[in-house]
């Protein structure tokens, strides 16, 4: 009776055990997911979302000349994470359309972070596009809604100077570093 009622309690707890809901990697990025953003998160959640984090939320007073007001989160030591663009300026209702991201810890499935290369990227997702601009390069990848931004100073001189040239990825150094790495929803 005892060796029974034993065996129930173990697997009871193996049940319970297994069923509990595992928190979501706050620093993962996905496609319509960042952590806890989500593709539909309004700027009133940010609070509850980011609350063990501080929010700056610059204000300009405009939002008639059509400036977004970009809203930056911190972690409470003062290291710098995201930067988030709402879709309207000055709306706690709108949705949070672009999150830059600033620590390296935010990384993909496939471990690309700010800290990757154009080979990580290269070798990781299909290039959708790159857009050649004054000072630096656009690679689009569709599969995370992302681009990454590489200075044009990682270029070969070739390849800085003429903003109409069509630029292939098998021309952009595999050692290019990342600038800017965002995910636009």
């Amino acid at each position: 009776m005892k060796k029974t009622l034993f065996t129930i309690l173990i697997c009871t707890l193996l049940i319970v055990s297994c069923a509990k809901d595992q928190a979501p990697n706050p620093f993962l990025i996905e496609k319509f997911n960042i952590g806890l953003l989500t593709d539909s998160t309004t700027v009133k959640e940010l609070d509850s979302i980011f609350k063990n984090d501080s929010i700056v939320r610059y204000i300009s007073g405009d939002e008639f000349a059509g400036a977004i007001n970009s809203i930056e989160i911190f972690e409470k030591g003062g290291k710098k994470l995201l930067d988030l663009s709402p879709r309207e300026a000055l709306d706690s209702t709108a949705v949070i359309s672009t999150v830059r991201f600033i620590d390296g810890r935010y990384m993909t499935k496939k471990k690309i972070s700010t800290l990757s290369t154009f080979k990580d990227i290269n070798e990781a997702y299909t290039i959708s596009k790159i857009d050649n601009l004054i000072n630096s390069i656009l690679v689009s990848v569709n599969e995370l809604n992302a681009t990454f931004t590489i200075d044009k100073k990682e270029l070969p001189a070739s390849l800085r100077f003429n903003m109409e040239m069509t630029i292939d990825p098998l021309q952009i150094p595999e050692k290019a570093r990342i600038k800017f790495f965002m995910v636009h929803w």
